[in-house]
């Protein structure tokens, strides 16, 4: 399935046509009064935006919302007095049919591929399209199910748990939301009723988030392909060259999935839900353990709560623990995509909390605190935990484990720092040639870049004072950053207006968002 079939944030039929149709709608129905009448209204866009990339798929979600539902109250039905399920058989049902269901899916055409390469053999299986989300609305489900079965919640009525599945601000690619941060918003009174501070809020916030996608992670992206597809196709790229690519993926995939992310969260807002962050400065963490607290959270979080502490997280020794990181991240990675380069990514950022887990036990035996330092330490560290996550980022996006290495091994110098292969005897496409070569223009935009994601507020800071998201505290910010703080002011208006304008201007270029594929 091609994404550019879904109805994307970023693309004209979504934000002229059917959010403001949405909305007058909901708004409408808030008048009448009727709460049931507002969330039907709610569940039936939402199910009409995630049938728009492919109608066949609508029965694929909505059979997966039925069929969880049903086994949430075979759980909540069969609990001891004391609130734990003695249902063992319809939480282990519901867990295997999601992970089965995701499994068809995904991982069948890999899963055979790979079988093939092991045992030479060649047999084949028709292409399974990838529904819309399937990532997303199955681990929302399976943490449910989990949290009925561990006496968290006691079932929902089917409307609003509907709703809570496919929401269409985080249907496609999340955050993974749990029931306690969203369900008793659906139920509330006020659902339906205008207020001018969400439509301002969730408006700034939507077109801060298209901008990021537009104007910065699609302008950067020009010279992401080419380096990475020179790669792929066998041509060594130099020093600057696989340097060049490298950063600016980095940045492409930042402000892509921090523009999703703020926009999921500004359409939440428009119609008064309040999402949990997703995305909070991970490239200023100072740790890779810090990284996974900042970068796509609600996976994180899903991982550590649902696989890592159900695994045994760290109740049986450091070895244990550090086994039981390691597993979690490689199977985190193989949820990004179905391929072993993102396995191996996955395992590479596994080794990267082993190490740092490790390097923290050290320091604290040694009677000192291992997450404070000085400020010098604090940048280093930073600085260190930036480039771990940029050489990961090329396995994460190289088609092969040799394109991946043609690129890692010259950003280590192994091919030179210049003269790189004419691309007329390198066999790439003539449209190449100029970006492969990585003029200066690429790298002061990768240092533009660079400037925003260290040193300026985020979307949450910036928004601070009107409660953005549900999950992070306001912290505090230098004294020169607090005139970015947004506020109801002309001099606000006049700055997203000309945001808004130069964003929607550039969403005739529309691209997909690159987490669309997980």
């Amino acid at each position: 399935m091609s994404f550019f079939n879904a109805m994307l944030f970023n693309s004209y039929s979504f934000t002229l046509i059917f959010l403001p149709v949405v909305l007058l709608g909901y708004f409408a129905l808030g008048r009448v009064g009727s709460l049931r009448l507002v969330l039907s209204w709610m569940t039936i866009a939402s199910l009409v935006f995630y049938a728009w990339a492919k109608p066949a798929h609508l029965a694929l979600i909505v059979g997966s919302v039925v069929m969880n539902h049903v086994l949430c109250k075979a759980i909540c039905n069969n609990r001891n007095p004391d609130g734990s399920s003695v249902g063992k058989l319809y939480i282990t049902t519901g867990v295997v049919v999601n992970l089965a269901l995701l499994g068809f899916f995904k991982y069948a055409n890999f899963t055979l591929n790979s079988l093939n390469f092991l045992a030479g053999t060649s047999l084949n299986l028709a292409r399974i399209a990838l529904p819309l989300g399937v990532s997303y609305f199955t681990f929302q489900q399976i943490a449910y199910l989990v949290d009925a079965h561990r006496g968290k919640h006691s079932g929902h009525d089917f409307l609003q748990y509907c709703l809570f599945v496919t929401f269409f601000p985080y249907v496609t690619s999340g955050p993974i939301v749990v029931h306690s941060e969203i369900l008793f918003q659906f139920g509330s009174a006020e659902r339906g009723r205008y207020k001018s501070e969400d439509i301002s809020v969730g408006l700034t916030i939507f077109f801060m988030g298209l901008f990021k996608k537009t104007v910065l992670a699609d302008s950067i992206a020009a010279y992401v392909g080419p380096v990475f597809g020179a790669s792929g196709i066998g041509i060594e790229p130099t020093f600057i060259e696989a340097w060049g690519g490298s950063l600016a993926y980095t940045f492409q995939l930042y402000y892509d999935f921090s523009g999703y992310s703020d926009m999921a969260v500004g359409i939440a807002r428009l119609f008064g839900i309040i999402l949990p962050a997703n995305f909070d400065s991970p490239y200023i963490a100072d740790s890779i353990i810090d990284f996974w607290r900042r970068w796509h959270i609600s996976l994180s979080r899903f991982l550590r709560d649902y696989l890592y502490i159900s695994l045994g997280g760290n109740r049986k020794g450091q070895f244990r623990r550090y086994v039981n990181l390691s597993l979690t991240m490689l199977l985190g990675g193989l949820w990004h995509g179905a391929g072993w380069t993102f396995v191996a990514w996955g395992g590479l950022h596994g080794f990267y909390l082993v190490i740092n887990h490790g390097w923290r036990a050290w320091t604290k035996s040694g009677g000192k605190n291992p997450v404070k330092s000085s400020p010098l330490s604090s940048w280093v560290s930073r600085i260190i935990t930036f480039l771990a996550v940029n050489a990961a980022w090329v396995l994460f996006r190289a088609d092969s484990f040799p394109a991946a290495w043609r690129i890692l091994k010259a950003m280590i110098g192994l091919n030179g720092f210049t003269n790189p292969v004419p691309a007329e005897l390198g066999g790439i496409p003539p449209e190449w040639c100029e970006v492969v070569l990585f003029n200066p223009r690429g790298f002061m935009l990768i240092a533009v870049l660079w400037a925003i994601a260290w040193f300026m507020p985020n979307t949450q800071e910036i928004m601070r004072q009107y409660n953005p998201v549900s999950n992070l505290e306001n912290r505090d910010i230098p004294q020169w950053k607090s005139w970015l703080v947004w506020k109801p002011c002309v001099l606000w208006a006049i700055v997203i207006s000309a945001i808004a304008l130069v964003a929607v201007t550039r969403m005739a270029l529309v691209s997909a968002f690159i987490y669309y594929q997980f």
